[in-house]
């Protein structure tokens, strides 16, 4: 098989969740477990990062690899989705996995499975094929995104120096409940015995939950919004504050969304408890890392310029907690008109998004192309008692060059709603 082949495969013959939904979710670690003897239990070979959480998971994953990088750390990085390129959720020092690689691993599983028999989803394949590559490259450490929930997502057989989860919201309601108290029940299945354990935000409908599991367990926590006090001075620009320690000053952050700084607190308590547990990062390393996120990792999507005159800005937020923030930004942002291309996947709260978007904004209702996506017509009808007023299209690409060609050079033009959606116009 060649690369295009191979990559056919995975998103054509195995179950997908981004693609088909919860059809793709298995209730057990079977699988995973499975593979992960069959391959010679991979993750056990280098200190793993576990990081889980509803918002700021791909955002903290990313930069915590940065700044290991900057430490001198050999550091593998597993995210999802991808945007562009499936290799962007392997890499190692910033670098995707080589297309040979991912070839290699593939064919080698149909020939092994002739034997196993396993039915394995794209995601089970997937951790497994990052754990190997991460292996066979000998990192140092290797930072781990949880792809859904914690307790049984696949990537949730690593034992790790440290777990993080960022914060809880709304999200995949119908898989990991429909309250914040299971949903954070779900996510604080990655807690590990003795191992340490930092949240990012104290909520009181959850708070009690981790404390609970935490104590349970023998493992530290800590409520990184608690231990660090972030300043937002200019845009980008940030000082912190840490357990009483004096103030960093000038701190560059890459990322440039005002939601970052929740993100930025989280990453400084998570750097603390690394320290503790033997790694050598410096201040230095730490304003180095935070100023070259999107160039040591090649993260995108977050808070992303893609055009100038009218300013284009992309966001992946597509929860409740998500939109909050990006709208929160848009406030913020100069401009005379905001025009907003927006589609969302037709498994998500829709009308707890909707309530929440500008209703001054001109909106081009679409739909990205996978099986998920909402339709555009029926997108455009729910707006409706939301007051938000716009037409539909059906590609992405229409819906951007008509909202294009309507702005002027002072507007700005957002484009969000979905991952898949931000995806397509990157």
């Amino acid at each position: 098989m060649n690369y295009q082949q191979t990559i056919d495969y995975l998103f054509d013959n195995l179950p997908m969740f981004h693609r088909i939904g919860p059809a793709a979710l298995k209730n057990n670690l079977d699988n995973t477990l499975a593979l992960d003897k069959n391959y010679g239990y991979p993750h056990r070979n280098y200190k793993t990062i576990h990081i889980a959480g509803t918002n700021g998971k791909g955002s903290v994953s990313h930069t915590l690899a940065s700044v290991l990088q900057s430490a001198g750390y050999k550091t593998g990085l597993f995210t999802s989705p991808h945007l562009k390129d499936f290799r962007e959720r392997i890499k190692v020092n910033g670098e995707m996995i080589s297309e040979e690689s991912v070839i290699d691993f593939v064919q080698g599983y149909i020939n092994t499975n002739k034997t196993l028999k396993l039915q394995a989803s794209f995601f089970e394949l997937t951790a497994c094929m990052a754990f190997s590559f991460f292996r066979d490259s000998n990192v140092d450490v290797a930072v781990i995104e949880v792809g859904l929930g914690g307790r049984l997502d696949s990537t949730n057989i690593i034992t790790p120096v440290l777990s993080i989860i960022t914060n809880i919201s709304y999200d995949h309601t119908s898989i990991l409940g429909n309250s914040l108290e299971k949903i954070a029940l779900e996510k604080a299945g990655i807690i590990k015995e003795n191992i340490p354990v930092v949240v990012g935000e104290t909520q009181p409908e959850t708070s009690k939950i981790f404390i609970d599991i935490a104590s349970g367990k023998n493992s530290s926590l800590t409520f990184a919004d608690q231990e660090v006090t972030i300043h937002n001075h200019n845009k980008g620009i940030y000082s912190a504050s840490q357990n009483g320690n004096p103030d960093l000053v000038n701190i560059e952050l890459e990322l440039k969304g005002n939601y970052q700084q929740r993100n930025l607190a989280t990453v400084l308590s998570a750097i603390d408890k690394l320290k503790n547990a033997g790694f050598f990062i410096h201040e230095k390393n730490v304003f180095e890392g935070l100023k070259n996120v999107i160039k040591y990792t090649g993260l995108m999507g977050r808070w992303q310029e893609i055009g100038k005159n009218p300013r284009i800005i992309c966001d992946t937020g597509h929860n409740e907690a998500g939109i909050r923030y990006v709208v929160e930004q848009l406030q913020n942002e100069p401009h005379d008109q905001l025009h907003i291309v927006f589609g969302m996947v037709n498994d998500k709260d829709v009308e707890s998004i909707l309530a929440l978007l500008p209703t001054d904004a001109i909106y081009y209702f679409t739909r990205a192309a996978i099986e998920r996506a909402l339709d555009e017509k029926i997108l455009k009808e729910k707006a409706v008692p939301f007051k938000l007023a716009g037409n539909s299209y059906p590609t992405i690409r229409e819906a951007l060059e008509i909202a294009k060609s309507n702005a002027k050079t002072n507007d700005l033009i957002f484009v969000g709603g979905s991952t898949f959606v931000v995806a397509e116009v990157i």
